[in-house]
């Protein structure tokens, strides 16, 4: 757990995936970021999907949504590697919760290992009191892919919550302390979530930063659509937020680090709950 504030930030058991080092590294030479990072016999890199809870005394947000639990075929649990699906509904009842007690779902963007969670294999909402927020781009493109983005986008992971969901343009202070900003890059209506209070900050980068090899500015993954305006996000943000907590949605090994130029000066390590 990590607290900012009066916020407590705590990693739900989203699923694993283990998709392919070359295409989470993009332009990056192998030699490089196999030293950085885990990497199988098939060139698979194991990439958790783990939904950052956010608790207060005023609500219950939840940060993305996993990869939910039988909405994928044999074809595609093999070929996105999942070899753990969601347990956040028995994470939640270890702190005598439920998901009817998220109040938010704050969507970084509704990429199928992000999205996947916010319905059940029949439909039906996971999260059925909470507003789920995403940018108006996002938004858009989730329900109308292009030949590019109908690969990730699914009508499965909106169907069933189209009532629930509010949009943005730009920035939204969700409430005091925490704001949505529209980042583009990984893809066209990609946000990051910014999380303030009593003189600390955190900031979830979604798959601006999925791993901290990527925290060089020019690591961008194969699966960018803007791979121009990732680095340059990349390149802003870490100037801005320079004593911020980074907080991880896909990396193996670390819930929350921060930097010390270009390497990890402070680590949160996450129990990897023997699913990798």
């Amino acid at each position: 757990m990590l607290t900012i504030g009066k916020f407590k930030l705590t990693p739900l058991n989203g699923g694993i995936t283990h998709l392919d080092g070359g295409a989470t590294f993009g332009a990056v030479p192998k030699p490089l970021w196999s030293k950085r990072y885990p990497v199988n016999d098939n060139n698979q890199v194991p990439l958790v999907t783990y939904p950052i809870l956010i608790q207060s005394d005023e609500s219950n947000m939840l940060i993305d949504a996993g990869v939910g639990n039988e909405k994928l075929d044999a074809k595609r649990m093999r070929n996105y590697g999942i070899t753990f699906e969601s347990d956040i509904v028995s994470e939640l009842e270890k702190l005598n919760m439920t998901p009817a007690d998220i109040d938010v779902v704050l969507m970084s963007h509704m990429h199928f290992d992000h999205a996947l969670g916010l319905t059940t294999a029949d439909g039906k909402s996971v999260f059925p009191k909470a507003r789920i927020i995403t940018t108006a781009t996002e938004w858009e493109e989730m329900r109308h892919p292009n030949i590019r983005s109908k690969s990730t986008y699914w009508q499965m992971n909106y169907e069933g919550i189209e009532h629930q969901v509010e949009t943005f343009e730009d920035e939204l202070e969700v409430c005091p302390g925490i704001t949505m900003i529209h980042t583009g890059g990984h893809s066209d209506g990609h946000s990051i979530i910014v999380i303030k209070d009593g003189g600390a900050c955190a900031v979830h980068m979604g798959d601006l930063l999925p791993t901290t090899a990527h925290r060089n500015p020019l690591w961008v993954t194969a699966y960018d659509d803007y791979p121009m305006d990732s680095i340059f996000q990349k390149e802003e943000l870490f100037e801005i937020f320079k004593k911020a907590w980074y907080v991880l949605y896909h990396d193996v090994n670390y819930f929350a680090v921060t930097f010390d130029g270009m390497n990890i000066a402070e680590t949160m390590i996450r129990e990897r709950k023997g699913h990798v």
